[in-house]
């Protein structure tokens, strides 16, 4: 069963269906006396602030991704990879990340790859050193959660993005939850207070 459209925040009804993996691996990825915000707070690099949101959310470094907007056009500041390999136009109409910047909302998708959007970035190599091997990068997103980074006066900053990567819906592990999306919502918060988000956005 499908929630509602890409206006607002998409999940698929199974999300918790899942047993022993869970949801959100908010709790376990901080310590008992860091509050979220501390953590990421004091990333000061976007590799670290992604790498701090790898843990809290469970997944691979490369299935975070950090955009930054600037004059129309939203470029990634993590991935490394991906800062060479183009910018989004913030009107395009295939890309996830610039809807998420045009509506403001944040979107949860279970189902990603039964959703419309460009996979020019899917097929760049994101190999990293902790990274299992290399039939690794030929998995595709099979769930995405993308937020909108904006000013207390809702001014786009950039979009993040996390994913879960695998040959199919159960390799890639489990559903993101509405209590993920919270999670990520608030480091989106966090994010709009950085230094390295704020630089040159318009």
């Amino acid at each position: 069963m499908q929630g509602r459209g890409r206006c607002g925040i998409r999940v698929t009804m199974a999300e918790n269906s899942r047993s022993g993996q869970g949801g959100s691996a908010a709790a376990a990825a901080l310590a008992p006396d860091r509050s979220l915000e501390y953590v990421l707070g004091h990333a000061g690099t976007p590799d670290k602030f992604c790498a701090a949101l790898a843990k809290l959310f469970g997944v691979r470094q490369k299935e975070v991704a950090l955009l930054r907007l600037e004059h129309g056009l939203l470029k990634f500041l993590f991935p490394e990879q991906l800062k060479t390999a183009g910018s989004i136009p913030v009107s395009s109409s295939s890309s996830v990340a610039a809807h998420t910047a045009s509506a403001k909302k944040t979107e949860l998708f279970n189902s990603f790859t039964k959703v419309r959007h460009a996979r020019v970035f899917e097929t760049v190599k994101l190999s990293t050193p902790e990274e299992e091997g290399a039939d690794q990068e030929h998995t595709a997103i099979q769930k995405l959660m993308s937020a909108p980074v904006l000013t207390p006066e809702r001014k786009v900053l950039g979009v993040i993005q996390i994913s879960r990567k695998g040959f199919d819906a159960n390799s890639a592990g489990p559903d993101f939850t509405t209590s993920d999306v919270q999670q990520l919502e608030l480091a989106a918060k966090v994010a709009a207070t950085l230094s390295f988000m704020v630089a040159n956005s318009k």
